[in-house]
């Protein structure tokens, strides 16, 4: 019995087994983590690659997009050096929002995503870059070529989201925003972070 190529006999690492796109850095693979619908925190198990429960939402707040990251990519010193105040990257996969017109309600897939920029999140001093895309045949969204090009709510409430979902009482906050970046800064972002993992894991 002969089999399609590439055929996997076993399931490849979301991480490390899968390519980082189709055409990276324009048309990056997305790993999806949590959908829109999710108020309960899911995240790679990087040693078994599986999705595991990290916390339930502590506030009501829920992701405004589609939530994961960039397969073979690593937020490492280069992508470090690249973010203001910044002493380092934050030692996982590029995180990665993809906006779609259609819902989507399950996790645990695979998505090709076309970049249109960023946000520029500091988490305890490490570079925790958020890049935004949109889904890359969406009806909608097809014409968006930029994060300018956004509604400015949508934006607000990616910012408000990644400004609160780690909030506790009592705590002062622990992560910063600054303006929200291009396409053409983002795929300078995931580049560095693919030279970061490459770097790490050869």
């Amino acid at each position: 019995m002969t089999f399609p190529k590439p055929f996997y006999r076993w399931r490849p690492h979301p991480w490390h087994g899968l390519e980082a796109g189709p055409n990276p850095p324009q048309v990056v693979n997305a790993y999806i983590e949590i959908t829109p619908f999710d108020t309960m925190k899911y995240e790679l198990d990087k040693s078994t690659g599986y999705l595991k429960v990290d916390r339930p939402q502590r506030t009501s707040s829920q992701p405004p997009a589609l939530y994961g990251f960039i397969p073979k990519t690593y937020c490492g010193p280069k992508v470090g050096a690249i973010m203001e105040n910044a002493i380092r990257g934050d030692g996982d996969p590029l995180d990665i929002c993809i906006i779609s017109e259609r819902p989507i309600s399950k996790a645990e897939f695979i998505i090709d995503a076309r970049v249109i920029g960023g946000l520029p999140m500091l988490d305890h001093d490490e570079a925790d870059d958020k890049i935004i895309a949109v889904v890359a045949n969406d009806n909608l969204w097809s014409n968006v070529n930029d994060i300018h090009e956004l509604p400015d709510v949508l934006l607000e409430r990616l910012r408000h989201y990644f400004l609160t979902y780690k909030m506790l009482p009592g705590e002062e906050p622990r992560v910063s925003i600054e303006e929200t970046y291009g396409r053409e800064h983002a795929m300078s972002v995931i580049n560095a972070a693919m030279e970061d993992y490459t770097y790490e894991f050869g």
